[in-house]
């Protein structure tokens, strides 16, 4: 239950900082298969200025995955350096896109997302994903599916967990964003730092089954 109360927790991170950015910017900060699918539109509509800026941003989103990756590793499978990373740079976020430079404020965020997803890749032998929620709305719709026609398997209904997470994260981050908009990337920081004193809690054993088999 604590690993999936973990993912929940940290999807509706992504979802809230998402809506922020999405509102704040007009671009996506952790859909990325929404923001490559504009990067095709801008590239056919000749719009390169858009398609230059869309590809930044799917440059700088795997880069976050790669240093989130990094810091787990030299961390030894602890959790928390690197959600206390993501909780700095949404801070960093918070006080650039104060200063009203737009998506360029927003990198720190996109970056922070990115990292994000190596926090946990497993839980009780599910793959989970943190920033995305496609491939669990597959997998649930996958299993439903094979329930239907005759399994007994209801493992598959773990994957209503991120999905709801995000929705949830980004009501808040919109309301925030179009209420308090001043407070909104703080909000995020501050999520990030309670969920990054609740990995340092976590008994070690415990992230380490969160990371998978690969570490």
């Amino acid at each position: 239950m604590a690993g999936f109360a973990l993912v929940g927790s940290l999807s509706m991170l992504a979802g809230m900082v998402d809506a922020i950015g999405f509102i704040a910017a007009g671009d996506f900060v952790s859909f990325m298969s929404g923001n490559t699918t504009r990067l095709a539109i801008a590239i056919g509509d000749g719009r390169f200025d858009d398609a230059a800026r869309l590809a930044l941003i799917l440059c700088v989103f795997v880069a976050g995955n790669t240093i989130g990756v990094v810091l787990v590793r030299t961390a030894h499978a602890r959790i928390w350096p690197l959600l206390l990373g993501v909780c700095a740079l949404l801070a960093a976020s918070a006080r650039l896109e104060t200063g009203g430079l737009a998506m360029s404020g927003l990198v720190p965020a996109i970056l922070a997302m990115g990292a994000m997803n190596a926090a946990v890749e497993t839980v009780a032998g599910h793959p989970v994903g943190l920033t995305y929620v496609t491939g669990a709305l597959s997998r649930f719709g996958k299993g439903l599916g094979r329930l239907l026609t005759g399994s007994r398997d209801r493992g598959f209904l773990v994957h209503v967990v991120p999905w709801l997470g995000m929705l949830t994260g980004a009501v808040g981050g919109a309301l925030l964003q179009i209420h308090a908009h001043e407070i909104a990337l703080d909000a995020g920081a501050a999520l990030a730092a309670a969920l990054c004193l609740v990995t340092w809690l976590m008994p070690r054993a415990w992230t380490m089954a969160y990371l998978g088999a690969d570490r």
